[in-house]
């Protein structure tokens, strides 16, 4: 220690080294925990210094070094050395783990925004392509018919396809989700040789062309048994290729399903098919809606499934089982690939339509099947309480005196027997 004399001031007694503030100084590794989340100034000017100098060396390399050309391999090298440089800058403050976790960071930001940036573009560009036909009302009532290429835009509509997809749909729905869900029930809770057997057929199902799917309808359906094209079979071929899609994502999904839930309705002497329908099935409600919503998407935008099954035609025709039915990506086919403008702007704004019905199901989805386990709304919340209630007067009414458990209350006791005051367990 340092002996300070008594007149030195206050602050220079309190900044007197000692043994053991050198050793704190002396010590390896971080005195605080790293920052994991938030914007810092220090990281902000590594992504800034690495962003101008990644874009600095990508035009050296391209206009002096290398001969380099292109605008892709500009964005590609140009990206590549800003992580280089971005690490590099990151390692002189922070460690290797810091480094891993900053540059994985930046890669996620780069590959979510460019998702999005698809995904909008796509939404975009066939929204402001439609946007002739889209404000009017006729396109929404009216088929095609009576209307030509060379027609304006005023006249016809996609009635037919809108009514054709939302019957093609409706069949396949009504086909796949039972089958499905059983289907993938099954598999997570019967294991065994002949359900590895069906869990292989279903993945090799899952990359089957559609093309194959409405060849096998239309060979059986309409070849074999002489059925017609009709809305009926379209509906058959869409949902052999919505059946894998959906019991691939549902059985992912029953796997997620805690196995401890079961096993303590097992326990409490419930049957399997009780224990499924009530504890594994309403656990993993809002997964199966979104691989029920999966399986809607794969099936909704088929074409040549529909085109084998179904026919094309212009008019509207609301039976299922007769007579030929066109559906929305049918139809957008049918519009685009002709040269008049007016038939490409239906063609962009049925497109527009088919991804807004694709939204509504997915609302409609998400609103059947909920919040995920443990999270529950007011309604439910109310229920579950009103429930509980009723369970407590219940078992109040059991266990009143007088009454055995095997009775309901209410119930007259048999001729003869009366009702015994409880036993205490104590003598006279």
């Amino acid at each position: 220690m340092t002996v300070i004399e008594e007149s030195a001031p206050t602050a220079v007694r309190a900044a007197a080294p000692t043994d053991t503030d050198t050793a704190v100084e002396h010590a390896p590794g971080p005195l605080r925990p790293r920052r994991i989340g938030g914007v810092t100034r220090t990281g902000v000017l590594s992504l800034c210094g690495a962003a101008a100098s990644g874009l600095c060396v990508t035009v050296l390399l391209f206009g002096q070094l290398a001969p380099f050309s292109g605008a892709l391999g500009f964005a590609v090298t140009a990206y590549l050395a800003f992580l280089a440089i971005y690490a590099v800058l990151t390692g002189l403050d922070e460690d290797g783990q810091a480094v891993r976790d900053r540059v994985m960071t930046v890669v996620l930001w780069t590959a979510a925004t460019l998702l999005f940036s698809g995904l909008f573009m796509v939404v975009g560009f066939t929204a402001w392509r439609g946007r002739e036909a889209l404000p009017h009302a006729n396109f929404f009532t009216q088929d095609m018919q009576a209307s030509g290429p060379l027609d304006p835009l005023t006249h016809g509509g996609i009635a037919h396809a809108m009514l054709g997809t939302l019957t093609m749909i409706t069949i396949a729905l009504a086909i796949t989700v039972p089958l499905g869900l059983a289907c993938a029930v099954y598999l997570n809770q019967i294991p065994g040789r002949f359900s590895r057997f069906v869990r292989t057929i279903v993945e090799a199902m899952t990359a089957l062309p559609s093309i194959v799917a409405g060849l096998m309808v239309y060979a059986t359906w309409i070849l074999g048994l002489g059925m017609q094209k009709s809305g009926l079979a379209a509906g058959f071929a869409i949902s052999v290729m919505m059946l894998p899609i959906v019991i691939r994502a549902s059985d992912v999904v029953l796997r997620l399903v805690p196995g401890n839930l079961t096993e303590a309705a097992e326990a409490l002497g419930a049957p399997r098919w009780r224990t499924v329908w009530h504890v594994v099935l309403p656990t993993a409600r809002s997964g199966l809606a979104t691989a029920v919503i999966l399986g809607t998407a794969r099936g909704i935008g088929e074409t040549s499934p529909v085109l084998l099954t179904a026919g094309f035609t212009t008019a509207l025709n609301a039976n299922a089982t007769s007579g030929p039915m066109v559906s929305l990506p049918l139809a957008v086919f049918n519009f685009v690939k002709s040269p008049e403008p007016a038939y490409i702007a239906r063609g962009f704004g049925a497109a527009a339509v088919l991804m807004a019905l694709v939204l509504v199901l997915f609302v409609i989805a998400r609103v059947i099947g909920g919040r995920g386990p443990g999270h529950q709304t007011k309604r439910q919340a109310r229920r579950t309480a009103r429930a509980s209630r009723q369970d407590v007067r219940r078992f109040e009414d059991l266990h009143a005196p007088g009454l055995s458990l095997f009775e309901t209350p209410g119930e007259p006791h048999p001729a003869g027997d009366t009702p015994s005051a409880p036993a205490t367990g104590e003598t006279d």
